[in-house]
């Protein structure tokens, strides 16, 4: 079975406390970041199997950290499944990403906020049944 750890990314501390307590009354280990510039580091000091990223967020919004980590300086980190979670509705963030850089913004699953329990812990889990296939 893969293993099972989550990095949340959201500036918002009521968000990760209850995506943390969801995902961890389930049995997964959680690290948070509050911002992109923590959430590389963490990544690079974690290396989670799944990453719960944030569109809007302050010193570097989730935008820049896809974005970096197109870059070949993170390609190990490149096939880890990415969950957007954002109360940015998916078309307007797909577009701006694409005006901004020309490519389009490929991530694994998008959901927009407010999320149900369920919805985030069948999301989270098919993430990882798909990356344990491949």
């Amino acid at each position: 079975m893969t293993e099972r750890k989550v990095l949340v990314v959201d500036d918002d501390p009521d968000i990760l406390d209850v995506i943390s307590l969801i995902l961890e009354s389930q049995g997964y280990e959680v690290i948070v970041a509050r911002d992109g510039v923590e959430c590389l580091n963490k990544l690079r000091e974690a290396k989670p199997t799944l990453m719960i990223l944030d569109l809007l967020m302050p010193k570097m919004d989730g935008f820049a950290v896809y974005k970096e980590l197109q870059s070949p300086e993170w390609s190990e980190y490149r096939d880890i499944p990415i969950l957007i979670l954002s109360s940015v509705r998916e078309e307007a963030s797909r577009r701006r990403y694409e005006l901004e850089t020309g490519r389009q913004l490929d991530v694994d699953e998008y959901l927009e906020k407010p999320i149900s329990p369920e919805a985030l812990l069948g999301c989270v889990a098919k993430l990882l049944e798909r990356k344990e296939r491949v």
